[in-house]
Order: C-alpha cells, then sequence, then structure tokens
C-alpha cells in the first residue's frame, strides 16, 4: 500500500496550495508536522501563483492501494 502525507497550506489570496511527501515516516506525529509546516512557512521557502504560504489549514495522511490487473 503507498502512503503519503499531504501538507496543505493557505497562501495570500486565500487559496488551498498543497504539497505532498511520499513515503513518509511512520507514525506521523501531529506536533512534528505542525513545526515543520511553521519552518516552511517562517522561511518562506515555498510560493504558488496565489503568492507566498501565509498560514496553516491542515495535514493528512494518504494510502493508496494499487493492484496490478493481468491483461491477457
Amino acid at each position: 500500500m503507498e502512503k503519503s502525507l499531504e501538507l496543505e497550506f493557505v497562501n495570500e489570496q486565500g487559496k488551498a496550495v498543497r504539497i505532498v511527501i511520499d513515503n513518509p515516516i511512520e507514525p506521523v506525529n501531529a506536533q512534528h508536522v505542525s513545526s515543520v509546516m511553521d519552518t516552511i512557512i517562517a522561511a518562506n521557502i515555498f510560493t504558488s501563483n496565489g503568492g507566498d504560504f501565509v498560514g496553516k489549514q491542515g495535514a493528512r495522511l494518504l494510502q493508496r492501494d494499487v493492484a496490478e490487473v493481468s491483461l491477457t
């Protein structure tokens, strides 16, 4: 099963912007994730079409189960 961590920020225009991290370390520590998001905002290292990241909206651990289909 593939897993990813989705960090959702708010930009200067109030729109959601997502950063996806593949294969995150588990278990995911909510306090650590929040701290990292604060660091990203404070360092101003990312920008979007709607401007800089100005706030946190949320974070989600996504799981995706992929099964190959054999074609004959």
